[in-house]
């Protein structure tokens, strides 16, 4: 591409589709593209389709553009989402064991750390949590879909509620639908 474009530039790409300039390198655009929902590093030698060009240059306009904020928005909620919270272990179980034992009495039995079963829990929590976020925001799905899936993740809630003795707080434990176990 022989023309330098500059940050906002609108352009097509024949794989991604539609982007936006965010940034520029000396060799490449850094692009956000609606359908990866994030950026490419793309070589200013591509052949990008140009759908509406913004003067190039070698250093930045100094002007926020819609990407840029949508790129800024799209950080902060990715971090978010892989974000764990600190969820205490009741202090009775500290420093517990949990065993294992088989019924075949030839087998050996096995110990598992309570610390280490609880932060497994809640890892699985917080991964049902980013589903339902994931689920609630998704644009292709319809709202009966949505509903559905929703309550197959009550229902998975409602299961855990068996390892709620684990913890400290009650705020943090699992809340089901409110039927039987």
């Amino acid at each position: 591409m022989s023309t330098s474009l500059g940050i906002g530039s609108r352009v097509e790409h024949t794989h991604f589709g539609r982007g936006v300039i965010v940034d520029t390198a000396q060799e490449f655009y850094i692009i956000w593209f609606k359908s990866q929902q994030g950026t490419k590093s793309i070589s200013k030698d591509y052949e990008l389709k140009i759908l509406e060009a913004a003067e190039g240059g070698s250093g930045d306009s100094g002007q926020i553009t819609i990407a840029d904020i949508e790129q800024a928005l799209h950080n902060i909620l990715d971090q978010r989402l892989h974000d764990t919270q600190i969820v205490p272990i009741a202090q009775k179980w500290r420093r517990g064991m949990m065993i294992l034992q088989p019924g075949d009495n030839t087998q050996q039995a096995k110990e598992v750390p309570i610390d280490t079963f609880f932060h497994k829990i809640i890892m699985v929590r917080d991964r049902l949590r980013v589903m339902e976020q994931k689920i609630n925001a998704h644009k292709v799905m319809d709202e009966d879909q949505k509903i559905e899936l929703q309550q197959y993740i009550t229902a998975i809630y409602g299961s855990l509620t068996t390892f709620n003795v684990l913890f400290k707080e009650a705020h943090h434990q699992f809340k089901g639908s409110g039927g039987k176990e």
